[in-house]
Formats: C-alpha cells, sequence, structure tokens
C-alpha cells in the first residue's frame, strides 16, 4: 500500500475535515478499505452504525474489523500495536495538530488479541474526540 493512501485513510479515520475534501478517486479507496475488510472480517454494518454513535459493539467481527482498517493503513503490527510515530507522520500536515495528541495519548490500548487491541485503541480515539471520529462521518462516503 502506498504511503499515499495510508495518509489518506489515516486522515479520514482521525480527522472529519478531509472526507470533506475527497476527491472522487480517494473516496473510491477509502471505500475498497472499507469493502476489503467487510469482506475479510464480516463485520455488519449494524456494528459500524453502533459505533458511529459511541457504542462499539462487543463483537469479534467488528473488533477485526478495526484491526483490519488499522493493519491496511499501516498504523498496527500483527500484534495490535499502534505505531504512534509512523501513523501521525502520514497524516496530512495541515491535521496533525488534530490528530496527533489523541494518536500520542490513546497509543495502543492493549486488549487480550490483536483485535481487541484495535477495538479498545479506536474506543479511546471516539472518547478524545466524538466529533472528529471517523466512523461518525466515513460511510457518507457510500450514499443510500
Amino acid at each position: 500500500m502506498s504511503i499515499r493512501l495510508s495518509a489518506l485513510c489515516s486522515g479520514v479515520l482521525l480527522v472529519f475535515p478531509l472526507v470533506l475534501s475527497l476527491n472522487e478517486e480517494q473516496q473510491e479507496m477509502v471505500l475498497m478499505l472499507h469493502n476489503t475488510c467487510i469482506a475479510e472480517t464480516g463485520a455488519s454494518n449494524d456494528a459500524i452504525e453502533k459505533a458511529k454513535k459511541g457504542n462499539f459493539p462487543d463483537d469479534e467481527k467488528f473488533k477485526c474489523y478495526l484491526m483490519c482498517l488499522m493493519i491496511q493503513m499501516g498504523c498496527v503490527d500483527e500484534n495490535g500495536v499502534v505505531d504512534v510515530d509512523a501513523t501521525i507522520a502520514i497524516i496530512p500536515e495541515e491535521f496533525q495538530d488534530l490528530a496527533a495528541p489523541i494518536i500520542r495519548k490513546c497509543d495502543t490500548q492493549k486488549g487480550s488479541t490483536p483485535c481487541e487491541s484495535a477495538w479498545l485503541t479506536h474506543k479511546c480515539y471516539y472518547n478524545e474526540n466524538p466529533d472528529a471520529y471517523f466512523l461518525n462521518n466515513f460511510f457518507a462516503l457510500k450514499g443510500p
């Protein structure tokens, strides 16, 4: 995966204004990422909708969906450990002031499995800034 796609997806994950500025090609890449992770994990759209409202289902498929997103973006290793510096480095500069403190503060929220670690980390991201959390806006790109 290219650095450009990683930067794009990381920005989408953490910073709502970037979602609004995506061109059609970038939107297609984001949707491809979503579709890949849905296919890999079998996560339900219902679980994703609940997370958009701050209710993170304790569902293994959903947890692994979040892990898949993070792996595809190159911001975690196979053990679910976030590479904080790499994650911050690939975020576009204009969004780093908002995203970097959240990424640093949340770091890796360690769970009993890599998928649970991704889930706990995303819960932390949401709790730090619910308005900027990616699932609130990510699927606005899907349309009806």
